[in-house]
């Protein structure tokens, strides 16, 4: 019997059911017993990731190739961290609200976090992105950030053209970008899922 290859970006991203607990948000929050959900998985909810080398952001051949390929001609980076974020703890409550971008939300971790998505069932699944993780959220998906308990990210944000970054609180499920996502990957049967991959 072959053994199954490990996917690479596995080493960098995690994501697993979250449980209903009210602590700490910078807690894991597994189920119980922990319930992980693979990486293709995020991909039937159009959730894309790949797995880049952190420590040469600058000279990267990959990420020259998906930036390209997906037209992210603007970046910046963010640190959000005690020290260095105005406003620190309301800030972080704003980024854990619900809420959905009528474009895509590209982050590419210097350092890492959790991000946290719904399924088509409405559980929450919590993403893990550690250093060398790059994750794309399609407009119109209902999630949140927080840091997880080093309080600590650097990302780079990726977009395309003008960076925009305007956060719609749920309910906002008239917006176009919201019936699209719903259109493309909540009422579809699953079988055409994009191959993040590829």
């Amino acid at each position: 019997m072959i053994p199954k290859v490990q996917d690479p970006r596995e080493e960098v991203l995690q994501a697993w059911f979250m449980d209903d607990s009210d602590e700490d948000q910078r807690l894991p929050h597994h189920r119980e017993p922990k319930e992980f959900v693979s990486l293709d998985q995020l991909a039937e909810l159009g959730v894309l990731s790949w797995r880049l080398d952190a420590d040469n952001y600058e000279t990267d051949e990959e990420l020259k190739k998906i930036r390209t390929e997906r037209g992210y001609s603007y970046t910046d980076f963010c640190e959000v961290c005690p020290e260095k974020l105005p406003n620190y703890e309301e800030k972080i409550k704003n980024f854990f609200e619900e809420h959905l971008h009528t474009d895509e939300e590209i982050r590419y971790c210097v350092a890492g976090s959790y991000f946290d998505v719904r399924d088509r069932d409405e559980r929450w699944i919590r993403v893990w992105v550690k250093k060398g993780g790059m994750i794309v959220l399609p407009a119109g998906i209902y999630h949140r950030f927080t840091l997880d308990t080093n309080n600590y990210i650097k990302a780079m944000r990726l977009f395309v053209g003008d960076p925009v970054w305007t956060p719609f609180n749920r309910p906002h499920d008239h917006l176009p970008a919201r019936k699209e996502y719903v259109k493309s990957f909540v009422e579809k049967d699953g079988g055409n899922a994009i191959n993040a991959a590829a």
